[in-house]
């Protein structure tokens, strides 16, 4: 099993991951239903049948986003084109902390196993199932969808955490700068519900590979009651962020979204529909919370197209 909704500690969750699909969300939903245990996965939106850009066109009246929850954590799948992968600068940790399974460590190597078997059928191991030096059982894996997914059996001594956590893998061009991002976003995030806070943080005592003296070797951060984690890579790598896997913050009103949207942008040629990418290379959507219900406005859809920082009162 893996833990439920309570178990995980679902929150209200105002930053929800988007992975992009290329055309074949439902086929992606249905392969995480079928390797997680306590997953759904549902049609949030569809393409109007007109009005679509010319790249657009194969996919009139097909699923625009599918809603997927895993254990109480919320993801969104994207149905576009080719354009963009996920890839591993960012991936999610799976936490298995005996803890979330009633503190029976033996349930959850089992669970850990079993999952770790769905996500490597037809995928890439990056780092072997096994045990390491921070942790009696850990691995790496690239699933055939292209998302990486990290599993770790946790020390329950430690703080708890969530089941699930996005990681944020700083390299290539972005290396050593993790602990500039972290602080950054605790900035940006610091009037989310319940704040925004540093959780632990190790720093490279010497160089290792790239990393330098200083450099984060790994630390998790809460932005509204939401945890991540960052680290710089300790090996050499040109893959960094990319709109492969984004992350959407959900805003209350227009100057929450203005508020966000100037705080984070950093390239305004990557501007459009809502989307931007911030200093670091981090593509982020800043939405409205009500999205889904403006979406079904008659129109809205091609008003969309138009914006940039997405306007509530232009819906």
């Amino acid at each position: 099993m893996t833990p439920s909704a309570n178990h995980a500690g679902s929150v209200a969750q105002r930053i929800v991951p988007n992975i992009w699909c290329n055309g074949n969300a439902e086929e992606v939903g249905n392969f995480y239903t079928g390797v997680f245990e306590n997953a759904s996965a549902e049609i949030e939106a569809r393409y109007p049948e007109t009005g679509l850009l010319d790249f657009q066109e194969p996919l009139a009246g097909q699923p625009l986003t599918i809603a997927l929850t895993i254990s109480g954590y919320r993801f969104t799948l994207v149905n576009a084109g080719d354009e963009f992968a996920p890839n591993a600068a960012l991936s999610f940790m799976i936490n298995f902390d005996p803890l979330l399974f009633d503190g029976d460590e033996d349930l959850a190597r089992a669970s850990l196993r079993r999952l770790w078997q769905g996500l490597a059928d037809g995928g890439s191991v990056l780092m072997p199932l096994g045990e390491y030096p921070f942790s009696a059982l850990y691995g790496w894996v690239e699933d055939r969808h292209g998302v990486h997914w990290q599993l770790i059996l946790t020390d329950p001594a430690g703080d708890p955490r969530p089941f699930i956590l996005p990681v944020l893998l700083f390299g290539g061009p972005v290396q050593n700068h993790a602990g500039e991002a972290v602080g950054h976003y605790l900035d940006v995030f610091a009037d989310l519900p319940g704040g925004a806070e540093i959780g632990m943080y190790a720093l490279y005592p010497e160089q290792h590979g790239p990393a330098e003296p200083g450099a984060v070797q790994f630390s998790d951060f809460c932005l509204g009651d939401q945890w991540f984690v960052a680290m710089d890579s300790a090996a050499a790598q040109d893959t960094t962020f990319s709109p492969g896997v984004s992350l959407e913050v959900q805003c209350d009103d227009q100057a929450q979204i203005d508020r966000v949207w100037d705080a984070l942008s950093a390239v305004p040629e990557a501007e459009q529909c809502g989307w931007l990418t911030d200093r670091f290379g981090v593509s982020w959507q800043v939405v409205p919370a009500n999205m889904a219900e403006l979406m079904e406005w008659p129109g809205a859809f091609e008003r969309m197209l138009s914006m940039k920082k997405l306007i509530i009162a232009d819906f």
